[in-house]
């Protein structure tokens, strides 16, 4: 099969578009909230991050100080959109979790968040600090939406848009707080948040199944003689190892195309996204290294092999 990408056009647009849009005024957080409040926000915030994500709590903390506090902000914001509709309730209907989604949406993206609610008071501190475009958070919620009524993708072009949405849009936001030095950047930051995406839909495979969501394209499934009597059966076979080795391929030249972007960053953010990363790309080396078996156990990469690859990391950042 081919890896042509006819995908990019379209979310490029989508990204220079919320890049583009006029910044409403905003007061900073500091003449909202007191030091104490603050403090206490962005704490919540590297609690939530090191529970849900050792992986991201390890990168993050490679940037300087005040970058990570933000970065944490962010994955608490991001972790906080996405559990609404992954762990809603199943006797919980759609319109009911579209209220609490949106009801988050607005407190997360206010100008004036609720006191009480301490991780939208990080965020806007975070935010506004760093001029985050907020078209970009309201392209987030848009695409988290998205699973809410859309389970199944034709095309892997359908997916990439996706994956736009739920994650490039991340890693957008993400670019404002490491630092950039241009547009020109954009696109290596799209890239590697559809890589990022890919890697996590390939490595949740069996849960997405028994959530009822299958985010691997339907052509390419087809093209390799599977269905979705496959994925329920859970068995490796020569077909879907066939499948597996075509997506990862696809992902790590995503990787690979998307990282000369870690040279238009600001230097004191480059280890952490390039770390990021290559954690990321780990999860691939784990599912091939267990004979592409996403179905009996879920891929991971170990803590002593992550401070294993942050050696290269550190040296390959810095040229």
């Amino acid at each position: 099969m081919s890896l042509r990408q006819n995908w990019e056009a379209p979310l490029l647009i989508l990204a220079h578009d919320a890049l583009n849009e006029l910044v409403k005024p905003t007061l900073p957080a500091s003449q909202l909230y007191n030091h104490k409040l603050l403090e206490a926000s962005y704490q919540l915030c590297a609690e939530i991050t090191a529970e849900h994500s050792r992986s991201f709590y390890m990168a993050s903390g490679l940037y300087p100080p005040d970058k990570r506090r933000a970065a944490r902000a962010l994955y608490a914001f991001c972790r906080i959109t996405d559990d609404i509709v992954d762990e809603a309730d199943e006797n919980e209907g759609p319109e009911r979790v579209s209220e609490r989604l949106e009801a988050w949406r607005q407190r997360s993206l206010s100008p004036n968040p609720p006191r009480d609610d301490l991780v939208a008071v990080a965020w806007h501190d975070a935010r506004t600090r760093y001029h985050v475009p907020e078209k970009y958070g309201e392209q987030l919620f848009d695409g988290v939406m998205s699973d809410l009524h859309k389970r199944r993708y034709e095309t892997f072009d359908e997916l990439a848009e996706y994956a736009y949405g739920v994650a490039s849009t991340v890693g957008l936001m993400s670019m404002h707080i490491t630092g950039f030095v241009g547009k020109e950047a954009i696109p290596y930051a799209v890239k590697l948040g559809v890589a990022l995406q890919l890697t996590n839909i390939l490595r949740d495979v069996a849960e997405d199944w028994r959530n009822g969501r299958v985010y691997l394209p339907k052509d390419e499934l087809r093209a390799f003689g599977l269905d979705e009597d496959d994925l329920a059966r859970g068995v490796v076979t020569n077909r879907w190892r066939a499948f597996m080795q075509f997506q990862i391929t696809r992902n790590r030249r995503l990787y690979q195309e998307a990282s000369p972007g870690i040279g238009l960053l600001a230097r004191d953010g480059r280890f952490a996204i390039a770390a990021a990363a290559e954690l990321y790309m780990g999860i691939l080396d784990d599912i091939r290294d267990n004979d592409y078996d996403v179905f009996s156990r879920r891929a991971y990469v170990s803590t002593a092999e992550k401070l294993g690859r942050l050696p290269k990391v550190w040296w390959r950042s810095r040229s």
